[in-house]
């Protein structure tokens, strides 16, 4: 099947999308296989933290590529929370069909202008821009729990950037392993009647199932999930390697993990659709 943009994706899908997470290339044969089973798209993203861990966007960038481009699903490979511009360049030279630029720390005026260069130049190529309003305190900035997106600066924000989506603060968080987040679901209702491009909720992963559901009834339409995978694939190794401790071969365990991302992905996207 072709490389899918995920722009077709969004704004085809009658629900949610889900938008993964890739650390390395057990979680995109994962999370591809997931998506498969269930019959759903599925977006791979590729964080800014994730290419300092492995010191190159490019291996990982285009063994996704290929992964996207041999599924049975419409598969979208995105750039996601990318704070420097180069790597969105190189991205987009690498055939990625789309890039969050996080702007978010720099002062208002600056993430407008520095956004709006990035859509501007995005666009000429192609290519999707997803971005966020400014940093609301706190290391998680706009995704702390507190943090709440004003429906009035959206919309000015989306009309001064061009962006194509905009991730809004809702209550969730970054890195959650428990779901007990708590989200002003009123507040999405009010976002997604003002703004005129798709919402993403980020740091989904600590977002019960029936709130999710809810969530997306109510208008969030790509819903990013990083955490609750890497809990699933590191907890299906550990119960692997104390089951045997014999093993010395990767591919005996890591398959366990690789599984068990693929289950979860199945069962979100039925979370997500449902």
């Amino acid at each position: 099947m072709p490389l899918a943009p995920i722009g077709d994706i969004v704004h085809r899908s009658p629900s949610g999308v889900g938008a993964f997470n890739v650390i390395q290339l057990e979680h995109a044969t994962a999370v591809v296989a997931g998506a498969e089973a269930a019959g759903q798209p599925v977006v791979l993203q590729i964080s800014e933290n994730c290419v300092r861990y492995h010191g190159a966007l490019e291996p990982l960038a285009l063994a996704c590529l290929a992964i996207a481009r041999r599924a049975r699903v419409p598969v979208a490979v995105h750039l996601d929370h990318a704070t420097d511009r180069a790597l969105v360049e190189e991205a987009v030279a690498l055939g990625l069909g789309s890039v969050m630029y996080d702007a978010s720390a720099l002062p208002d005026e600056d993430n407008v202008r520095a956004t709006a260069e990035v859509a501007a130049f995005c666009h000429e190529r192609g290519v999707w821009v997803e971005a966020e309003l400014g940093e609301v305190g706190g290391k998680d900035g706009v995704h702390a729990p507190g943090a709440r997106t004003k429906p009035h600066e959206a919309v000015d924000y989306v009309a001064r950037t061009g962006v194509d989506a905009l991730a809004v603060a809702v209550g969730t968080s970054h890195a959650m392993t428990t779901k007990d987040a708590v989200l002003d679901l009123d507040l999405i209702a009010e976002l997604r009647a003002a703004v005129p491009v798709p919402l993403v909720l980020h740091g989904s992963s600590g977002v019960p199932d029936d709130v999710l559901r809810e969530a997306v009834r109510r208008g969030m339409k790509k819903i990013n999930i990083a955490t609750h995978l890497n809990k699933a694939f590191t907890g299906a190794i550990r119960d692997h390697l104390g089951r045997d401790e014999r093993v010395v071969d990767p591919r005996k365990y890591v398959r366990s993990g690789r599984d068990a991302v693929a289950r979860e992905v199945t069962h979100l996207l039925g979370v997500l659709t449902g």
